[in-house]
């Protein structure tokens, strides 16, 4: 016999403020907390595949913009990013919400990269920076309602709490680490990063991470033992539903409140986590910010 403790938030997405006139892009936004985190937004009247985008509609009587996306591929990514700033003047959050878990570890990004890292890390990074321009213009427009950029991390960066930078491509050093520890590097780097966008621009855009909650979603597909025998029965009551994972994006995206959250860290439910405290050294967010540049300073 066993308790799950569920740590309930006396905030919930109904509590959200009208997003009527705001834009707000969503990585992932087709499946998951994604696709969750889409749907509420639309219910409060904010401005993705065919079969989601159909199923919102559906759901909330708004329709939702599909933008073309692989964070896998840095190509992807400009392109996506080239694509939304034809088409919009500003942007008023950013969700870096889109990821993938444990994948097998011969599997690598369109770049040469971890794909774990590539995807749930560079590609994201790349995708802020490419969007620093429109998200510093909407800032300025409404400096009392600055831009927020929400990244997804996981309670599972304890996993493995640092940057081995000899991990980043395929080699010994990566062959070394799991898949579930490449994962939680992706993980910790962003917790990392965002933390040094707050240093950074925190006097024009708001940077929060967070830890959604431990969620049954696509995500775990690649964990198999999950969906086994007594390990599924096991596990499903440590599993919270979607709607629950995307209640601490929708209050850092949202929230008036979160406003005052620049740099921090939440977890479940609408609460302020301490990460260690050398992912919050700014000498450490300082490198990785530089080395994840250099990485993206040369796509075509």
């Amino acid at each position: 016999m066993f308790a799950v403790i569920i740590n309930f938030s006396s905030w919930i997405a109904a509590d959200m403020p009208d997003q009527t006139g705001r834009v707000v892009i969503v990585t992932g936004g087709n499946a998951g907390i994604g696709l969750e985190t889409v749907k509420q937004l639309l219910l409060k009247n904010a401005k993705r595949a065919e079969e989601a985008i159909a199923f919102l509609e559906k759901e909330t009587g708004r329709r939702a913009i599909f933008l073309e996306l692989d964070l896998a591929s840095l190509a992807s990514v400009k392109n996506a990013v080239d694509e939304f700033t034809s088409k919009e003047e500003h942007l008023n959050v950013l969700y870096n919400s889109g990821g993938i878990m444990a994948t097998p570890i011969n599997k690598l990004s369109a770049d040469g990269f971890d794909l774990q890292f590539g995807t749930n890390t560079l590609g994201h990074f790349y995708l802020t920076q490419l969007l620093m321009p429109i998200l510093l213009k909407t800032s300025a427009i409404n400096p009392n309602d600055k831009p927020r950029v929400i990244t997804t991390s996981a309670g599972m960066f304890r996993m493995y709490p640092q940057i081995n930078y000899s991990t980043l491509r395929d080699g010994p050093a990566r062959r070394k680490l799991s898949p579930l520890q490449l994962y939680a590097q992706s993980k910790t780097a962003n917790i990392i990063l965002s933390r040094e966008l707050a240093r950074r621009y925190g006097d024009k855009i708001i940077a929060i991470s967070l830890h959604p909650g431990v969620l049954r979603t696509e995500l775990t597909s690649h964990i198999w033992y999950l969906s086994w025998g007594p390990f599924a029965w096991l596990g499903s009551p440590m599993f919270h539903p979607t709607w629950m994972g995307a209640l601490n994006q929708l209050y850092a995206g949202t929230s008036p409140e979160a406003m005052n959250l620049n740099g921090k860290y939440l977890i479940p439910w609408v609460r302020r986590g301490k990460p260690p405290a050398t992912l919050e050294d700014p000498a450490v967010g300082e490198k990785l910010w530089g080395s994840l540049e250099e990485l993206v300073k040369n796509v075509a």
